[in-house]
């Protein structure tokens, strides 16, 4: 291989470390490892932010899975903290009854085991989960910090190594009442990570020594065997899963760097996929090999990342389809947790995403399209739309019923929205070109500021004081837009436009400063252009990104710049129900070997 000075002067760049700059394909020269290394895109695993915890933590332990998990203890005071996640945020609960740290555990979010860690002595400590409150019950049999755990409950669990000190090798299995003493894993460690169950688990890394450990260990219910070690040996490392034959390693210390590399094990050999965000050691984990969840770390950190697998990242995937096709619907809530409701045809159906198909549930009040939505999946705005003439009526869901509230103050249809249930924006529109932009306190709706170019079929996002309004129909002589505003509370201000000018887009994000853009017709064409195209605003320019699959207007959209749902439209004809689910790229760093 060349050295660096043989190199340099040829646009390869020099880091201390890592280039999170670097785009697809581009080469830079790690002087801290002394290597050349590349960037390429993820396409089947990627991580993505979570809510963050409450208190940053680091040496925490996890049970759960990727959308109900329990993160325990932590490394600074308070040392017994619990928090619980809900898929979306997470939630002070009942404490531990002995802080700690270093401890492992295993189970759900409603029946999960805690036990060993540090007090900062070496405890046996045990503790059950029922739900709302730990229980302290019988102690292991020995006391250590550092160890892993498995178990899918908190009746049948499994400890392993761990620091005594020294390392140590010992297992032991819980059976809802006691420890027991079972064979001892063939390599003594510390500092590792585990999955599984107590009859079906894996044990991977650690530090046998000094150094950073790649072995991996299968449990039988019975026996360990040395099986394929991890591509990257590391400790102080993350781990998920839910058997011996589906598990993800993440994160850790590899030769005294600290990587983000995640791998998956597909019970024969372990892959490498999509990278952490947020690099550290003793990070927290609970889930599967496909959906997992890795929060906190050291330093201590809030972070929290959602794992998903299987699905294509930086490029839109086929979700499951509505069950009526429509378009000029309204959407609102997240990829996983959305609703769409309305739609051509005067339609008043509503429907629920669980995150791979399509529910019915009530229906709206006043059958329309060409509305206006805002909220998530159980608290819920629609207002505006068609039948003709243009109507001011607004509707509020709770979840399970559509109930009247108060009107807008301007009928109108192929309106754009921003916001929550309780406080909402909505603004341009028709008939005619309208600018009026009005916002919603969960109570009433206020006139304030308008848009600086009156237009309708604007795309939306963000909430009622950080909003963007993009794209939409400005009339003769202007015709079809590219123009974006963006709302502070008090005024709106033309910024950067669209790559593509185009009505009736789609738009999805939670702020004016992140956003999406997709779908969209340019009717002053003949034929009328109806767009795939995707974009993407970073709170100053547009970004082109990988197209729709299927190119169609009208349609409702969900979620945020990195994890959205794009579903119904018209192609410009028939409607349709096909959705499509997008993800942000992930990357994997390379090491150039030849």
């Amino acid at each position: 291989m060349a050295t660096y000075k043989e190199v340099n002067g040829t646009a390869v760049q020099n880091f201390a470390g890592s280039y999170s700059g670097a785009v697809d394909g581009e080469l830079w020269y790690n002087s801290t490892a002394t290597t050349f290394q590349y960037n390429f895109s993820a396409t089947a695993g990627a991580w993505s932010t979570g809510g963050n915890l409450n208190v940053a933590r680091s040496f925490s332990a996890g049970a759960g899975t990727q959308t109900a998990a329990l993160a325990i203890g932590t490394g600074s005071s308070p040392y017994a903290v619990t928090e619980a996640y809900n898929g979306t945020n997470w939630t002070a609960v009942n404490a531990l009854n002995t802080g700690r740290y270093a401890l492992a555990a295993g189970g759900t979010q409603t029946a999960a085991l805690a036990f060993g860690g540090q007090t900062p002595t070496k405890v046996a400590v045990t503790e059950k989960w029922n739900g709302t409150n730990w229980t302290e019950v019988n102690d292991l049999n020995t006391a250590r910090s550092l160890l892993a755990g498995a178990g899918a409950t908190n009746t049948a669990a499994l400890a392993f190594g761990g620091n005594t000190p020294p390392e140590t090798a010992i297992t032991e299995l819980w059976n809802g009442t006691n420890w027991t003493e079972v064979n001892d894993l063939n390599t003594a460690r510390t500092r590792l990570a585990g999955a599984g169950t107590s009859t079906s688990a894996l044990a991977f890394g650690g530090q046998p020594g000094s150094d950073p450990a790649a072995i991996t260990e299968l449990w039988n219910g019975t026996n360990w065997t040395e099986v394929a070690d991890l591509g990257t040996g590391r400790y102080a490392l993350g781990g998920a899963g839910t058997s011996n034959t589906s598990a993800l390693a993440f994160a850790g210390n590899a030769a005294g760097s600290t990587p983000g590399a995640t791998e998956s094990w597909n019970g024969t050999a372990w892959t490498e996929t999509g990278d952490l965000s947020a690099v550290g050691l003793y990070k927290g984990g609970a889930g599967t090999n496909t959906a997992a969840l890795a929060f906190g770390g050291q330093p201590a950190s809030t972070a929290t990342e959602e794992f998903n697998t299987g699905v294509a990242v930086g490029a839109w995937s086929t979700g499951g389809n509505l069950g009526t096709g429509r378009y000029n619907l309204a959407g609102c809530g997240t990829q996983t947790a959305a609703l769409g409701f309305g739609g051509q045809g005067v339609n008043d159906e509503t429907e629920a995403y669980n995150g791979t198909s399509w529910t019915e549930l009530n229906d709206m009040n006043v059958g329309r399209n060409r509305l206006a939505g805002v909220g998530t999946q159980t608290a819920a705005l629609a207002f505006g739309g068609v039948p003709t003439p243009a109507i001011a009526f607004t509707e509020l869901w709770n979840g399970t019923n559509w109930a009247e509230v108060n009107d807008l103050n301007t009928g109108r249809s192929s309106l754009g929205g921003a916001g929550t249930s309780t406080a909402a924006l909505a603004f341009g529109g028709a008939p005619g070109f309208k600018n009026e932009t009005e916002t919603w306190n969960g109570t009433n709706w206020t006139e304030v500021n308008n848009v600086n170019t009156a237009r309708r079929y604007m795309g939306g996002a963000g909430t009622n004081t950080a909003a963007l309004g993009f794209g939409g129909y400005a009339g003769p002589p202007n015709a079809v837009s590219a123009l974006t505003e963006t709302w502070n509370g008090t005024n709106w201000t033309e910024v950067g436009d669209m790559n593509n000018a185009r009505s009736q887009i789609g738009g999805t994000g939670t702020t004016n400063t992140a956003a999406l853009g997709f779908g969209g017709v340019n009717p002053g064409t003949s034929p009328a252009t109806t767009f795939a195209a995707t974009e993407s605003w970073n709170g100053t320019n547009w970004t082109t990104v990988a197209d729709l699959n299927i190119a169609r207007r009208g349609m409702g959209g969900a979620g945020s710049n990195s994890s959205a749902l794009g579903f119904g439209g018209d192609r410009p004809s028939p409607s349709v129900g096909a959705t499509e689910e997008w993800n942000i790229p992930g990357t994997i760093t390379k090491t150039l070997t030849s």
